[in-house]
């Protein structure tokens, strides 16, 4: 596992905390604009890094 890896799966659980935390924000303040965590609760779920992309250093899905 190289340093892009674990920047990476920091990442995944990172943006589907925040995506979570963004969408409780919205349903609790009732303002639609925290509704776009699910921009970045939608990019954790489905694994998608830009960094990997960038980079093309992650190791490979196998």
């Amino acid at each position: 596992m190289n340093k892009y890896d674990k920047i990476k799966n920091f990442c995944k659980k990172f943006r589907i905390s925040l995506g979570i935390v963004l969408i409780a924000i919205g349903v609790s303040t009732s303002n639609i604009w925290f509704y776009l965590g699910i921009v970045p609760l939608l990019a954790g779920l489905f694994d998608f890094c830009p960094t990997c992309i960038i980079t093309k250093k992650c190791t490979p899905k196998s």
